[in-house]
């Protein structure tokens, strides 16, 4: 059933402060280490798939500022994870100022839930994100039960994304499966959300790509040294035949000296 769309306003911002003059923190800790953990492992999963790319900005745990009504209500709260597309990815930002930033908002926003936070995310953020961010992709994902939510919008509604059989998101905007993957990351073994390419294989962070690529040139590495070893084998093989040749030849012209020997005894007795 369609419900009727919230109507959020704010105020038109005549002369909206400077980003400098902005809150950057607000001194409250995050839910749990493995918050924290997790929100580094977005940003790092999406640097490396985009690895060469700056037309694009990823934050996390950051604040973002669209409206005077907001900064004078104190409400500082950002996202735990948000991608913006087609931006200066190299300029530093301690926050996302919406007007110094030529009114772009983020294109995909993810929340990592916590008992104290689950109906905000799912409820008032989420009415923020559709109605007044227009963000084209929000996902939820919550690690207690292991449950990823995940909405795109559509006629300036959210729809429910479907997940696969496996129980992944498809994000158009990353152009990557969101899903969970078990494993360790910052010293913490634990269930994560990670992105996943097309095929479904798991895109590595920067460390995962430079361990495989180690691992690659270690095997590189042993193959030439297995076929250096083969090749000295075959050269040590090759040796031995050429002396064992040699030697047959010399016993063999021995043999015919004193054959030749023999048989000029026999014609001269």
């Amino acid at each position: 059933m369609l419900r009727e769309p919230i109507t959020l306003e704010f105020p038109v911002i005549a002369e909206p402060p400077r980003a400098a003059e902005l809150p950057t923190e607000d001194g409250i800790p995050m839910e749990s280490p493995w918050h924290r953990a997790e929100i580094n492992l977005l940003i790092d999963s999406l640097d490396q798939h985009w690895r060469g790319r700056t037309d694009y900005y990823c934050g996390g745990n950051m604040f973002i500022y669209f409206s005077l009504q907001q900064i004078r209500k104190q409400d500082y709260r950002g996202p735990d994870f948000f991608v913006v597309k087609g931006v200066d990815g190299t300029r530093p930002r301690g926050s996302w100022v919406v007007w110094e930033e030529d009114g772009q908002y983020p294109d995909l926003i993810v929340e990592l839930l916590s008992p104290s936070t689950a109906e905000l995310d799912k409820t008032t953020k989420k009415q923020l994100y559709e109605n007044v961010f227009h963000t084209p992709e929000y996902f939820c994902y919550d690690p207690a039960p292991q449950e990823l939510l995940g909405w795109h919008l559509a006629e300036s509604q959210y729809e429910e994304l479907i997940p696969d059989p496996s129980g992944r998101l498809w994000s158009n905007i990353l152009k990557v499966w969101m899903g969970l993957w078990e494993g360790e990351y910052l010293g913490h073994k634990a269930h994560w959300l990670r992105f996943f390419d097309d095929d479904g294989n798991l895109i590595p962070i920067n460390t995962e790509a430079q361990a495989a690529r180690a691992d690659r040139e270690a095997a590189r590495a042993e193959s030439e040294a297995a076929r250096a070893d083969r090749e000295a084998a075959r050269a040590t093989a090759a040796i031995t035949r050429a002396d064992q040749e040699a030697a047959a030849r010399q016993t063999a012209e021995v043999e015919l000296i004193r054959l030749r020997a023999e048989l000029a005894r026999l014609q001269n007795p």
